[in-house]
Order: structure tokens, then C-alpha cells, then sequence
């Protein structure tokens, strides 16, 4: 089950993070004024669009399928505050290069290790289901149910809040109960607090996804 978590982690990775001068991208035209649910909504669509027939092309290319993953989920999340959530108290304590270094690092990592589970997404695997309650500036819940290769269906569900212009940005992503803002910035904080921020910074720079795996092996997680 958790290998095939790979998808749903896939297809909301940049969630987590990414780097703070990508942040000022505007919302596409598009998706202006579109409340979350469809947004999310329109994200699996494109999502569909650039991967079905392009399956073997990617695979060949992993920066073209990065770039995917760019072009598709960037525009539509709060970056910068979520860069802050994962570096949790960090964050305050870190320099403003500390903090853009970190977050470019981390996003890129997080990118390359969770890629290719994006070659198996087609339309339909994402469910977005009916919105219940009211909506909260600072905190709107989209809930969805992802399909895998087997038959079976997880719950992903994505945490938004309205930015200063009035759009809708994504910031979190919540699947089976596990938000991985919170289960990456307990392995953030621990590997800081074992080793400093500058050298997490230069290993996630230098190793990229083997980082990751060795954040989640130190703090006894298991692999995807």
C-alpha cells in the first residue's frame, strides 16, 4: 500500500514547498476567481491533458516531466507559506537566503523523488467530491478520493487559503489523515537540530531525493 501511495503523493507534491521567487506566478487566467474544488478540478483536467499519450516521452525526459509538474501544479499553491509550515519554528530563526536556499532545495528534492508516479495518472483517477460547510479564508478543505492501479481509493485532501488578491491557493496536502507539512517538518526539525540548517540545506542541494530518503530513513519513516 504505501508504494502505491507513490501516485497521490505524486500528484500533490508541490504542496509542500517550492521555492519562494517562483511565488510571485499569478493564477492562469483560467483559474482567476475559481473557487478550490475547481481549482482542483482543473488541475487534474491538465494534469490528464500533458501526461496521456506522453507516457514514454517523460519517462525518457524527467526534466520535461518536472516541468510538468510546474507548469500544472505551481501557479495554483501558496508557496511561500508553505515553505515557512515545513520549516515550522525554524523559520524564524533562519536568514532570508537560508530560507529561499531551503525551500528551492527541499521542493526540487521532493519533485525528483516523486516524479515518475505521475506516468501512471490518466483522467478520472481523481475524484473531487462535494464541498460541505462554509468556506474559511484561512482554511478551505477540498477533499478528493485518488484511484490505484488496483482498484482501491485514498483519500487526498487539499488545504487552501485565499491569498491578499482574492484567489485561491493550496497549501497543504492531507492524504489518508497524514498532512505532509507536518509529517516533513517534524523530519526537517530533527535533522536541524542533529546537524544545522546550512548543512540540511548543502545535503538536500548536493543529493537531492536521496536526501529525502535519508530524512525519512533517520527519522524511521518508511519509503514510498
Amino acid at each position: 500500500m504505501l508504494r502505491q501511495l507513490s501516485l497521490a503523493i505524486a500528484l500533490a507534491v508541490g504542496t509542500v514547498v517550492a521555492a519562494p521567487v517562483l511565488a510571485q506566478n499569478a493564477a492562469p487566467a483560467a483559474t482567476q476567481g475559481q473557487q478550490p474544488q475547481q481549482i482542483v478540478q482543473t488541475i487534474s483536467d491538465d494534469l490528464g491533458k500533458a501526461i496521456e499519450g506522453h507516457q514514454a516521452e517523460l519517462k525518457n525526459d524527467k526534466e520535461k516531466l518536472i516541468a510538468v509538474i510546474d507548469d500544472t501544479f505551481l501557479p495554483h499553491f501558496d508557496i511561500d507559506y508553505a515553505s515557512i509550515l515545513v520549516l515550522g519554528q525554524n523559520a524564524s530563526k533562519a536568514s532570508p537566503e537560508q530560507r529561499e536556499r531551503f525551500a528551492k532545495a527541499f521542493y526540487n528534492s521532493i519533485t525528483h523523488r516523486y516524479a515518475e508516479g505521475l506516468l501512471n495518472y490518466t483522467r478520472g483517477r481523481v475524484k473531487v467530491l462535494p464541498f460541505t460547510g462554509e468556506q474559511n479564508p484561512k482554511r478551505t478543505v477540498v477533499r478528493t478520493q485518488v484511484m490505484l492501479d488496483d482498484g482501491k481509493s485514498v483519500s487526498v485532501d487539499y488545504a487552501f487559503r485565499q491569498s491578499k488578491s482574492g484567489d485561491w491557493k493550496a497549501y497543504d496536502v492531507i492524504i489518508e489523515g497524514i498532512s505532509y507539512i507536518t509529517n516533513y517538518r517534524n523530519q526537517v526539525d530533527a535533522e536541524i537540530k542533529k546537524e544545522g540548517l546550512d548543512k540540511l540545506i548543502a545535503d538536500l542541494e548536493q543529493k537531492g531525493s536521496a536526501a529525502i530518503d535519508q530524512l525519512e530513513k533517520d527519522s524511521g519513516g518508511k519509503k514510498k
